[in-house]
């Protein structure tokens, strides 16, 4: 739906979830920012477009937030009915937004070889089967300027965490930020709101600094892709409830970590205290979970070894 003038929010399914497309649309063209799975594309945006008398040809810009497939997913659709349209990502993310074996490789299997922790072959079956990538026509690295005509004018925010090349808009006319998976709260929830993982930032140190940067905007309206849409006061309340919870998982550390544990050690022993979600769902916590402890092990309180050929962590001595 149109939530703000040119400004269009499309939610498409990704069962027990959703994600959420976000379109700014001005006199000289439109900007797409994510373009969900390969059949988001075709089965909710295309009959959205059509619906609000939109020609998927003005489709200037196509942003993608970050290399996660369900933000990218549908890039090659995309492609396909707006062939003039420009495909940006952030520099860091750029080769996992253009090629499906290294974003399986590096971003879904970082953790297999360390730490014994890969998603299910049925997850990766899933998507190889719903990823269309084409090649990054230009790579942002935040500060860029994209004018949509009649003084529209979007900001483009480099916003790493959950992954080194995330990016965020910025639309001043509206006071909007679209920040896509740059801040995830206390859980990605189903498209009911019930608990499905845990927030999957990565790096913490730069997710910190991004949640500091984003309230600096003071936004009226906070749109993500998983998660409502925020307004006034709820914006800052998300934003420092995602910050808190970094905190939350320092203080998981400090009580769970004892002698010599691996990654997934220290989460089975931690999860009931950072969240709601079954022992599978759980292990996600890695994500988070290793970048407080690198940030940890940076400020030389954690020290990493290895154990049978499995990262451990413990206390510096």
């Amino acid at each position: 739906m149109e939530i703000r003038p040119g400004l269009h929010r499309i939610v498409a399914p990704i069962p027990p979830r959703f994600i959420a497309m976000h379109l700014f649309v001005g006199p000289e063209g439109a900007l797409l920012f994510d373009t969900g799975v390969d059949g988001s594309v075709e089965g909710t945006l295309l009959p959205y477009l059509r619906e609000a008398g939109i020609d998927p040809a003005s489709i200037r810009w196509v942003v993608s937030s970050h290399c996660d497939f369900d933000h990218t997913g549908g890039n090659a659709a995309l492609k396909a009915v707006a062939p003039e349209a420009q495909f940006l990502a952030g520099a860091a993310d750029q080769l996992m937004t253009e090629n499906l074996e290294v974003l399986i490789a590096g971003r879904y299997g970082e953790f297999s070889r360390a730490d014994g922790f890969d998603d299910p072959a049925s997850t990766t079956a899933e998507i190889r089967e719903s990823t269309r990538l084409v090649g990054v026509d230009r790579a942002l690295t935040g500060g860029e300027r994209i004018e949509l005509g009649g003084g529209r004018v979007l900001e483009i925010l480099a916003v790493p965490g959950h992954s080194p090349g995330h990016l965020a808009v910025w639309d001043p006319a509206n006071a909007t930020l679209a920040i896509s998976d740059a801040v995830l709260g206390e859980t990605v929830p189903t498209a009911e709101g019930s608990p499905a993982f845990p927030p999957t930032y990565r790096d913490t140190a730069a997710y910190v600094d991004s949640i500091a940067r984003l309230r600096g905007y003071d936004a009226e309206l906070l749109l993500t892709a998983h998660y409502p849409v925020y307004e006034a006061n709820e914006v800052t309340e998300f934003l420092e409830n995602s910050l808190a919870y970094t905190e939350r998982i320092d203080r998981a550390i400090e009580k769970h970590l004892v002698g010599e544990m691996s990654s997934l050690e220290l989460i089975h022993d931690a999860a009931a205290d950072l969240g709601p979600w079954p022992r599978e769902a759980a292990e996600y916590l890695i994500f988070p979970m290793t970048g407080n402890l690198e940030r940890l092990a940076r400020a030389g309180r954690v020290a990493e070894g290895w154990r049978d050929g499995t990262r451990t962590w413990k206390w510096a001595e």
